[in-house]
């Protein structure tokens, strides 16, 4: 079973599921924006790729790009820790110093948490931002003709995983974007400063084509992007010919990359960096069977909930 299927289920379970469907809840009679991420040891993160300290720095960098998809500013984090017993209390200093380290770039406020024991390391954060804007974002407002219009760059975190996982040498660029990721915060603040009416974004955490469907599927309109416009590090085509890889597969269905993709209006895409925001699709009519349409020169390449569910992450499978 996949995960929409059970976030379905808790839908219909829950008495009230208004605030669900986003990556962040956007609660209205306080004005925030809350999200919570989990990272589980050989699931999303192998302690023998990745150091402490950068463990700490992801985990709240994830967590930060949801907020940053929701057009807020991050302003507090809680952090829950689970550990096995026989961890060492270095480990501990070194993820806070990540946590630290990362909190202080953007000003965010640790606010507490918790420390429990278990099997493994699992990290769970909750963190709150600040509405910016009157208008918000939601991945079920996306309007045919907008701009799907991408900040970041796709495939470079699960070609530095492919990497690690399979002990290549790849470009420092890559291993670097799997292992310490900078969420888009910057960039969301700019884009709310500009709109003026709700927009559909979310982040790429799960894989781009995973974002642009659950888009596509929420407001029920199809999406065509050209996939020779995705932004991409250039050693990721390198590396993938090194080793008889497709490049355009880890840009397609590999994920954490963090990058942000928003829907929008042609009339704000005018007032953007074209070098930071590049536009890469539309978004067409509204239909009963929202597809994504992936133009590659001649070819094209339809996901529909089938292909979807085929060649998305799987939480319930692991990755490591």
């Amino acid at each position: 079973m996949k995960e929409l299927d059970f976030l379905e289920i808790i839908s219909k379970t829950l008495s009230v599921n208004s605030y669900l469907g986003d990556d962040c809840a956007f609660l209205d009679d306080l004005d925030i924006f809350v999200t919570h991420d989990t990272l589980v040891e050989n699931v999303h993160f192998s302690l023998h790729t990745i150091s402490p300290y950068l463990l700490g720095r992801k985990s709240v960098a994830v967590n930060l790009s949801d907020l940053a998809a929701a057009l807020c500013i991050p302003k507090y984090i809680s952090v829950s820790l689970s550990l096995p017993s026989d961890i060492e209390n270095s480990f501990v200093e070194e993820f806070y110093k990540g946590v630290n380290d990362i909190c202080s770039e953007y000003k965010v406020k640790v606010i507490g948490g918790d420390i429990t024991g278990a099997e493994s390391v699992v990290v769970s954060i909750c963190a709150i931002g600040k509405k910016t804007s009157l208008f918000l974002s939601s991945r079920k407002y996306a309007k045919k003709g907008d701009i799907v219009v991408i900040s970041g760059k796709h495939g470079s975190s699960s070609a530095g995983l492919f990497a690690l996982s399979n002990f290549l040498y790849a470009p420092q660029v890559l291993i670097n974007s799997h292992l310490n990721p900078i969420p888009k915060v910057f960039e969301s603040i700019q884009i709310a400063s500009l709109i003026d009416s709700n927009i559909a974004s979310m982040d790429s955490s799960d894989g781009l084509v995973d974002a642009l469907y659950k888009l596509a599927l929420n407001s029920k309109h199809s999406i065509e992007i050209d996939i020779n416009k995705i932004p991409i590090d250039p050693e990721i085509i390198d590396f993938s010919n090194q080793n008889n890889l497709n490049y355009k597969d880890f840009v397609k269905w590999g994920g954490e990359d963090y990058s942000l993709i928003y829907c929008l209006p042609e009339e704000v895409y005018e007032k953007l960096n074209r070098d930071t925001f590049i536009a890469v699709g539309e978004v067409l009519n509204k239909d009963n069977n929202p597809v994504v349409i992936i133009n590659d020169g001649s070819l094209k390449e339809t996901v529909t909930k089938k292909v979807f569910n085929e060649k998305s992450f799987n939480h319930f499978k692991g990755i490591l």
